[in-house]
This record gives structure tokens, C-alpha cells and sequence, in this order.
């Protein structure tokens, strides 16, 4: 019985490769034949006008091929610069039209359709020479918007307010009395701005030099007055002091002087 089973094992171990060998051809002669696509090369001749295909070829392959022009940027030679623009200076040039002549940039300024922003009052300053003389000037700094004229308005005038152009920085309202409030507008198609804190000012008129003048005569006139009444005095004191002085002295030189008469 062992000797049967013993060659049972050794016909499993012989039998086993071929058996292996067999269904890994039988595997290799059913499984479909591996195939690649074929890759074609096509090579594109450069034309001396620029184009990057030939026309015959761009005729025949229209359906599958495409090609898209190039895009030429500009360069940029270093960073762009902010216009020579001051709102606050009359009769310029526009910033928009530097804008276009140079590449600057200019600061954004609100559209046409929209009322423009409250302009901001720089001073109220009194004329103290030539033919506005008294009176007081008003000067102001362009907001950034749209504006077709400016309107300066006096609290508690009865005149109509004053109007100047877009262009204009400074106006002349008259004389002004001390604490008027002076509003300046701006205005274009849309409106017209509202009154803040920046676009009025009240006027507070500056001390005159000839004011400053007459209070420092005044000032050293009363101090010269003190300093002579003050020495006076010091003087006064000193004779007095010296007189008692001198009558104490003689009393203890003569014996024959007693407080209460001649011995």
C-alpha cells in the first residue's frame, strides 16, 4: 500500500509542470494579439511670410487642426507714475488729458451722472493790497468728480451766491464780518454737492500788523510807566531810611540831648 501511494506522489510531481507548461500555452493562443497605434510624425515647413502651416496642408486638414494666432502684449517699462496734477491749482491742465498724452495715472473721479463730490475750502484770506483791498478771497481744492462751475455761498448774505467756473480755485466774496460762515459747492448736470465740515469755514480774520504794533507801543508804554513809579518809590524809601538814620546818630553824639529836653 505505501509503495502505491509513493508512486502516486512521484506521477503528481512529474505530471504537475506539463500541466503548468500546457495551460500557459493554451492561455498565450486564445488571448487577442497585443497591437499600438501607430504614431505619425508630420512635419510643418516654415513659410517666409510668416505663416505657421503650408496652405495645401491647412486646405486638407481644415477639420483637424487649428491654429490660433499669437497675441502681442506690450511691455511695460517700469511702473506707471501719478499724473502732475494739483487740485488745489487753478487754470491747469485737465488730469485726464495728461492722462492721454503721457501714460500717467490719474486719481479715480466719480461719473458725469452723479453729483459731485464737496470740494474742500483752503483758506479764507483778507486782500490786503491792490484793487481787492478789504476784502476777503476764498480758496478751495477741486473735489474728485465731474464739475461744470463752483458756488460760493455767504451765511446770512442777502446777494445771490457767487458762481465761477470749473477751472477756478479762488473767488472774491466782499468784506466779511468776524464768524461769517462761507460754504463753497460744487456743481455739474447731476446735482450738486452737500455742504460738510471741509467744503465751510467760518472767517476768523488775522490780527493786523498795525494792530500788533499800536498794542506793543501801548504794551511798553505802561511797562516804562511801572519801572519809573517802582524806582521812585525804592528811592523815596532810601532818603527816608537815610534821614532816620542820621538823626538817630547825632542824638547819641551829644550828652547834653535827651529825649524828654536839655539838661
Amino acid at each position: 500500500m505505501m509503495s502505491l501511494l509513493q508512486k502516486l506522489a512521484a506521477l503528481l510531481l512529474f505530471v504537475s509542470p506539463l500541466l503548468r507548461l500546457h495551460l500557459l500555452a493554451h492561455a498565450a493562443s486564445t488571448s487577442p494579439p497585443v497591437t499600438r497605434k501607430e504614431i505619425k510624425y508630420i512635419t510643418i515647413p516654415a513659410s517666409n511670410n510668416g505663416e505657421d502651416y503650408d496652405e495645401d496642408y491647412a486646405d486638407s486638414h481644415s477639420s483637424s487642426t487649428k491654429v490660433v494666432a499669437s497675441i502681442r502684449t506690450p511691455l511695460l517699462r517700469g511702473e506707471p507714475q501719478l499724473c502732475d496734477y494739483n487740485p488745489c491749482s487753478e487754470d491747469q491742465e485737465p488730469c485726464d488729458r495728461l492722462a492721454t498724452l503721457t501714460g500717467c495715472l490719474c486719481p479715480g473721479i466719480s461719473a458725469a451722472d452723479v453729483p459731485p463730490h464737496p470740494p474742500r475750502i483752503q483758506a479764507l484770506l483778507l486782500v490786503s493790497e491792490g484793487q481787492g483791498r478789504g476784502k476777503v478771497e476764498v480758496q478751495w481744492c477741486a473735489p474728485s468728480s465731474v464739475v461744470t462751475q463752483y458756488k460760493v455761498v455767504v451765511e446770512g448774505h442777502d446777494s445771490d451766491p457767487l458762481e465761477f467756473g470749473h477751472a477756478s480755485r479762488r473767488g472774491l466774496v466782499g468784506s466779511l464780518e468776524v464768524g461769517a460762515k462761507v460754504c463753497v459747492e460744487a456743481m455739474n448736470g447731476a446735482g450738486h454737492s452737500a455742504p460738510t465740515e471741509f467744503s465751510c469755514q467760518r472767517y476768523d480774520p488775522p490780527v493786523s500788523t498795525d494792530h500788533k504794533m499800536l498794542v506793543g507801543i501801548i504794551g511798553g508804554a505802561i511797562a516804562v510807566f511801572l519801572i519809573l513809579i517802582i524806582g521812585a518809590v525804592i528811592i523815596l524809601k532810601s532818603k527816608v531810611c537815610r534821614k532816620a538814620k542820621r538823626d538817630s546818630t547825632d542824638g547819641l553824639g551829644n550828652p547834653s540831648y535827651s529825649r524828654g529836653g536839655t539838661l
